[in-house]
């Protein structure tokens, strides 16, 4: 494997066309709802995604696929994708697209949380935990100020905290694979656990909670291919490319551009209000979000002011 490179424009436009991307994600579950139920999209979405990936397992070689010591990790991760994407589904339910992709992208804070206690090396510094608290007020912001009627809130906040949930699931599960045999598997493999399992897992789930019924519109197949093909297998392979041609640190950078388009798109595809306390607490958690991701780079830029400063004295 060649070294890894340095931020350049193709990579820059090509992280916004992911940002972009993902951002859509839930916007396009909720769209499609009255036709299909978030979670059956999702578990229809993960069949027809491990069919897509399948080929490139064959094409890659890949020798372990159900080797015991990559297929007892790949349950736990594929259970806890499920989980991720159940609590996901079940957020949309009750409160906005808007309110789910800033809350499900909460994620990093915890991953960070959680390996300060596993690694020794990723202990947080007195800045990233400036980040981590700056987050967490944001949340606390956007649970305990609300500007809906209280007939409103409780329904609202119960889907906020769903999202928060999934959050959280998702960090667990990149801590999981960080501390698992398939850490050194390729990629795709670790994908091909993921998407059977959501599908395994969420598809009887999706008929035991009653929300298996599909109206088969175009809207329901748009959202479909939209997430099967673009989400799940295109915008995955070229992150895998990414994080193979490029230093991860710098492409880190734009994570917090997911939300941020989230929030945009629900405005614009669903009209969704985005209320002044919930858009303060974001951006909380957004910069706090940052601060723990970028924390080298602004360390770096804190000294450049900082010696700036003891010159001019």
């Amino acid at each position: 494997m060649g070294e890894r490179r340095g931020l350049d424009l193709q990579a820059s436009s090509l992280m916004i066309v992911l940002c972009l991307v993902w951002g859509l994600q839930q916007i396009v579950l909720k769209l499609a709802a009255t036709d299909i139920s978030p979670l059956m999209q999702i578990a229809l979405r993960c069949g027809l995604a491990t069919l897509l990936v399948v080929p490139l397992l064959y094409r890659q070689r890949v020798q372990q696929l159900f080797n015991y010591r990559y297929v007892v990790p790949g349950i736990w991760l594929a259970f806890l994708f499920s989980a991720e994407f159940y609590l996901v589904a079940e957020a949309l339910r009750y409160t906005s697209a808007a309110h789910t992709v800033v809350l499900l992208y909460t994620a990093p804070i915890f991953v960070a949380l959680g390996l300060h206690w596993k690694v020794k090396a990723e202990k947080l510094n007195n800045l990233q935990w400036f980040g981590i608290c700056f987050a967490f007020l944001g949340i606390a912001y956007t649970f305990l100020v609300r500007d809906q009627a209280q007939s409103q809130l409780n329904h609202i906040l119960w889907g906020d905290f769903l999202a928060l949930m999934a959050g959280m699931m998702w960090a667990l599960t990149t801590i999981s694979l960080k501390f698992s045999k398939l850490s050194e598997a390729p990629p795709t493999q670790t994908l091909f656990y993921q998407l059977l399992g959501g599908f395994i897992f969420l598809l009887p789930l999706a008929f035991w909670t009653g929300q298996a019924d599909v109206r088969w519109s175009q809207l329901a197949f748009l959202s479909l291919t939209f997430h099967a093909v673009v989400m799940s297998f295109l915008s995955l392979l070229l992150w895998f490319w990414l994080l193979r041609t490029y230093l991860a640190n710098g492409l880190g950078v734009f994570s917090f551009l997911t939300p941020m388009f989230g929030m945009l798109f629900g405005v614009w595809l669903l009209d969704e209000e985005i209320e002044t306390s919930f858009l303060v607490g974001s951006c909380m958690v957004l910069a706090g979000i940052m601060i723990v991701s970028l924390h080298r780079y602004l360390r770096i830029y804190l000294d450049r002011i900082s010696a700036r400063i003891g010159a001019f004295h």
